[in-house]
Formats: C-alpha cells, sequence, structure tokens
C-alpha cells in the first residue's frame, strides 16, 4: 500500500483513501470534518465551470508602518504570496452558480492566517462595488484569524472601511451572505462577515470576536463545550443555518433565485376563495369555534408551506442571542413569486408542542420576525404571515428580555413596511402575541379561527370570577370569523373544508394558498409609499366613529 495515497483525518483520526477525500470536497466520511479549502478550490466548488471572471482590487498601502518583530514584515509578505500565489488573502471574481449571477470574495487562511490588512480590506470594498456595479448578490466566505497587527490602526479601520461597504449594498437592495467557515475570528467576524442578509456556517466552524484561549484567560473560566462552534451560535440566534459543504450550492442556488427582484408581470390565474359578507358565512357555537380554533390537527406554518409545495429557505435567529422556535421564517416561493413567509409554529403532538413553546413567542421571536421584515422591504419582496399563537410567552425570561418592547417594535416595524402584508390567522389569534404578525394589508380569518384580546378561559376568570363561564365570555369577546367580518376587523374570511381545517388539510391549505395569491396579485399594483400610507390610514380608522376607510 502506498501511504501517499492516504491520509489520516484531523477530527477522528481514520485512514481516508486522499482521492475519496478530495471527491468530498475534503469531507471525512466518517466523522464529517470538514477540512480547509483553498480560495481557489472554494471557487471551483462554487461557480458554475468557465463562469469566473477575477476583480482585481486596487493598490494598497505596504508595510505602512515598516514594522518588524522577529522577522520583517515585508518578508512575510513575501513569503505569504510565495506560498500562496496571491497578492492578499482575499480572491474576488465575479461569475454565476447555477446559472444565477454572484459576486464572490473568498478568503484564504494560509495567507496570513487570514488576517485583514489594508489589501484585504480592499478586496472586500472592490467586491462589493463589483456587486453594486452590476446590481448583482455579494457573497462572501470567511476564514480568518482576526486584524493584522503588522499594520496597526491601518488594519483596524478596514473593520469600519468594509462594514461601510456592507451598508451601500443594503441602501442598494442587493443580498448579500456570509459563509463562515474554520476559524472566524476578531475583526473579520466584528465586521463585513456578520453584516449579511444571510448568514451560513459549515458544520463545526468556530467565530467570534475574541478567541477561546483569551476568554478563559480573561474570565479564568471553562468554557462550554462546543462554545463558539457554528452549532453553538445557531442555537445562539446568530446563524441562519449549519450547511454541509456538499449542500451549499444547492443552497445558495435556492437564495439567490428567491432573493432576486419579483417579476413585474406576475400574476396567476387564481380564483378567490375569500368570503367578504358576512351573510354568506355559516354561524356555530363559539364555544365549537373556539374549540376548532385550537384543533392540533390544523396545519401549522410549516405544513402550509409543505403543502404550497414552495421552495423555502429557513432563516433563523434574532442575531442578539436567542433563536425562538415558536416563529419560524424565510424566503419562500408562492407561485412564483419571492415572499418573506413568517409564522407562529405549533405542531401536533406533546413533544412537538413543548419543543415550540406551545406557538407561544420569546422575545427573541420577534426579534427575529422584525429582522426579516426588514430585509423584506430590502429586497422588495412581499410578506406573508400565518398567525396561530395562544399569545406571547409570559415568562420570566420573556419578561427579562423585554417582550414588550419587542411586541411593539414589531408593531412599528411592519405597519411601516414599503411592500404588500397579507396576514393569515390560521387557529388562535391571541391578544397583542398574535397581533404583533398581524399589522397587514389585507388581514383574514380562516373560518375557524378566532381572533381575541384575551382567551376566553382568562376573561371568564377576571370578569367572570369562573373559568365555566368561558363560553359566555367568548360570545361576548367576538372572537368569531362572523362577528369579526361583521365589525371590520379582519377583511375577509377563508372558507375552510366541511367539519374544519384538521379534517382535510390539504384543501384547507390550498384555500389559505390561494387567497393569498389573490390578496397579493390585488396589492402589488400599489407602491410602497401607497401601501404605507394606506396601511396607516386603515389602523386610524378603528375604534372610532368614522366612516369605514375603503380597502
Amino acid at each position: 500500500m502506498d501511504l501517499t495515497d492516504w491520509l489520516s483525518c484531523s477530527g477522528c483520526g481514520m485512514l481516508v483513501y486522499r482521492k475519496r477525500f478530495d471527491r468530498l470536497s475534503m469531507v471525512c466520511p466518517d466523522c464529517g470534518k470538514h477540512g480547509q479549502l483553498t480560495a481557489e478550490q472554494r471557487l471551483e466548488r462554487l461557480l458554475d465551470a468557465g463562469s469566473g471572471t477575477p476583480v482585481e482590487p486596487g493598490p494598497s498601502v505596504h508595510d505602512p508602518l515598516a514594522f518588524e518583530d522577529l522577522v520583517p514584515y515585508t518578508d512575510r509578505l513575501d513569503a505569504a504570496r510565495s506560498r500562496t500565489g496571491m497578492d492578499c488573502a482575499v480572491r474576488v471574481v465575479r461569475g454565476t452558480v447555477r446559472g444565477r449571477g454572484v459576486v464572490l470574495a473568498v478568503m484564504d487562511f494560509r495567507y496570513l492566517g487570514g488576517s485583514m490588512g489594508a489589501a484585504e480590506g480592499e478586496a472586500i470594498v472592490t467586491a462589493a462595488e463589483e456587486a453594486l456595479k452590476h446590481r448583482l448578490p455579494l457573497v462572501v466566505v470567511t476564514a480568518s484569524g482576526g486584524a493584522r497587527m503588522q499594520e496597526g490602526a491601518f488594519s483596524l479601520l478596514q473593520m469600519a472601511r468594509t462594514s461601510n461597504a456592507m451598508a451601500a449594498l443594503d441602501e442598494a437592495g442587493l443580498l448579500t451572505i456570509t459563509l463562515v467557515t474554520d476559524p472566524t475570528y476578531g475583526g473579520v467576524a466584528a465586521s463585513f462577515s456578520t453584516l449579511s442578509d444571510v448568514i451560513l456556517a459549515e458544520p463545526a466552524a468556530r467565530m467570534g470576536f475574541a478567541g477561546p484561549r483569551v476568554i478563559e484567560q480573561t474570565i479564568r473560566q471553562k468554557l462550554p463545550e462546543g462554545f463558539q462552534t457554528a452549532e453553538f451560535l445557531l442555537d445562539h440566534g446568530l446563524l441562519d443555518g449549519v450547511v454541509p459543504r456538499g449542500e451549499l450550492p444547492q443552497v445558495l442556488e435556492s437564495l439567490l433565485a428567491l432573493g432576486s427582484p419579483p417579476d413585474p408581470e406576475w400574476g396567476p390565474e387564481v380564483t378567490d376563495p375569500v368570503i367578504r359578507e358576512p351573510e354568506l358565512l355559516s354561524r356555530r357555537p363559539v364555544e365549537q369555534v373556539v374549540g376548532l380554533a385550537r384543533d392540533l390537527g390544523r396545519p401549522t406554518a410549516l405544513d402550509h408551506v409543505a403543502a404550497w409545495g414552495s421552495e423555502f429557505v429557513e432563516l433563523r435567529g434574532d442575531r442578539a442571542g436567542a433563536d425562538c422556535p415558536a416563529v419560524v421564517g424565510g424566503l419562500a416561493e408562492l407561485e412564483g413569486l419571492p415572499v418573506m413567509l413568517i409564522g407562529h409554529q405549533k405542531g401536533h403532538t406533546t413533544q412537538e408542542l413543548v419543543r415550540r413553546d406551545f406557538g407561544m413567542p420569546s422575545p427573541a421571536g420577534y426579534r427575529k420576525a422584525v429582522r426579516l421584515m426588514r430585509l423584506a422591504a430590502k429586497l422588495r419582496v412581499p410578506v406573508v404571515t400565518l398567525v396561530d399563537t395562544p399569545g406571547a410567552h409570559p415568562g420570566l425570561e420573556a419578561e427579562r428580555h423585554g417582550q414588550a418592547h419587542a411586541i411593539a417594535e414589531c408593531l412599528r416595524v411592519m405597519g411601516s413596511l414599503d411592500v404588500p402584508v397579507v396576514s393569515v390567522i390560521t387557529g388562535e389569534g391571541g391578544s397583542g402575541g398574535a397581533l404583533a404578525l398581524a399589522v397587514a394589508d389585507r388581514l383574514l380569518l380562516c373560518e375557524n379561527a378566532i381572533f381575541s384580546v384575551i382567551s376566553p378561559e382568562g376573561c371568564a376568570a377576571i370578569l367572570w370570577r369562573s373559568g365555566e363561564a368561558a363560553p359566555a365570555a367568548a360570545a361576548a369577546l367576538g372572537v368569531d370569523a362572523g362577528t369579526l367580518l361583521s365589525n371590520g376587523i379582519v377583511d375577509g374570511v377563508v372558507p375552510e373544508p366541511a367539519g374544519g381545517a384538521h379534517r382535510d388539510p390539504a384543501v384547507a391549505s390550498e384555500l389559505v394558498r390561494d387567497a393569498v395569491v389573490c390578496a397579493l396579485r390585488e396589492l402589488r399594483e400599489q407602491d410602497g409609499a401607497a401601501l404605507r400610507e394606506a396601511r396607516r390610514r386603515r389602523l386610524r380608522w378603528f375604534g372610532t366613529y368614522r366612516e369605514r376607510v375603503a380597502v
């Protein structure tokens, strides 16, 4: 056996056939450990063959401080150039990923640990300018130990320089994506890499401002297992997803497609199922409606997406330290139209309900929703929300982390969006926790859903001083579709299969989809300013004696 044909995995120590390791893009077939790729290898695996056009950054200062430690800085630069064949630690290329135009800026850790100096900052800024010039998304692939000490404050200022280059892409409405690879630390982590709209990471990739050794020495505590790994960051709301290397091209293709400008001619031929006249609704006892709204067989937000057959890329995290499982969201495709889909998520079993906090969002859930709404506004895609919650989570931690503030910000941002917003209450619409995702141009209610300021049981306990009065409280609160439509609270009612949505979830989902498509078909004819003004004018009417504003 020729030992040169084999290598030992740095993760598990197993021997791996080198050619197989190369075919798997440097991923161990036994433990899944992702080996480092050079910038060139990364570009070969991401770009369509023959599509890459190099983009040359402008000249940068060379050894601005005449720095010398044990080795002159100029010697270190010469050695890095000789070893990598690169002029700096970043390669910039314009090309296509599965036919979608993109600008890529890829870091190479072999070049002085991927540290960021003036030349690297210039490369990132050049990549952003190239994306701006050609109106293309920007994808950055990071691998860095942080700022380059040998360039002093020149290196430090690259953080601000690159961050503001990303801001220009935000202002232009261009999608930005970061792929975090191992390791990504310091000034790179604390600037352009974490400012992208979507942040993905390879499995086990580490990212942070300070390295674990520095943190342990400073706080004199042992860090938890997996600290700063991609999986840790995902759980703490700092990433949108952890994507194995082999799946990355497909995920990028989906994101690039869903982040593209919507087709101005979009308008599928779909029949509107929405009922807008209260007298056309079948009435049933309100306590029966409450029971149907809470039935665990009703389709959840993720059930609806799956039934619609939509392309969907879930985006996770509030970017402030948490990810709430009771709120799901991401870019989706609805009959060919990119939308930002956000919804409460319950579940069908006790295990699912517990994992999803019974569909009761924490502040992180509302902050995630706000982040996704702002991204929708940037990309000029409509927002669709599916509402089904007993209410916002009432726990100690929720209050400690600003539940009231998070709900209020959701209400403000949603009302201020300059893209179409359609909300459907598909089950329970409980109090401010539901309203936070229901400030819309068109507010629809499924036939057996409810919408209320408080649960009937809560109202009965407070005002009747007896839980047995819940049916009377429900009737008094007017939580049912007929009352809500008569009072102008909702704009229309989405019919359900006979007996309720749980009887035929597929048909129920089809009706919701058609209702949303028809609402968006109408709303997309209006510009952003008109949408925002009409939404605020509509909100101005509620609770006054003024004549109802037409919608």
